[in-house]
């Protein structure tokens, strides 16, 4: 165990970065981390060579709502969600498993 040296909390030994104030041992300084925010992925058509804009997350699952016991087989069904990116020029789509 080691401790940070800017607000002296106890660090593991393989940790470069401190849980508490994220000071960067290696650094020396304290570090920045920014979330990354849905859609800011900057992609290009690959047929206009424009950037593609973001459409959303859409959310998609395979199978059938069946009868009266739709809803419980409803648990049972593969789901999956994918980010959108549309060409304005275009009009290509693509999709990305989001980030």
């Amino acid at each position: 165990m080691k401790n940070c040296p800017n607000c002296n909390a106890e660090l593991e030994d393989n940790f470069n970065v401190c849980w508490n104030c994220d000071y960067s041992l290696t650094e020396q300084k304290i570090v920045q981390f920014e979330e990354p925010q849905q859609g800011s992925r900057k992609i290009d058509c690959l047929r206009c060579h424009i950037p593609m804009q973001y459409a959303g997350n859409y959310k998609f699952h395979e199978g059938t709502r069946v009868g009266v016991m739709g809803s419980i087989f409803e648990a049972f069904q593969n789901r999956e969600s994918f980010d959108l990116y549309l060409c304005p020029k275009c009009g290509k789509v693509e999709f990305f498993s989001p980030e």
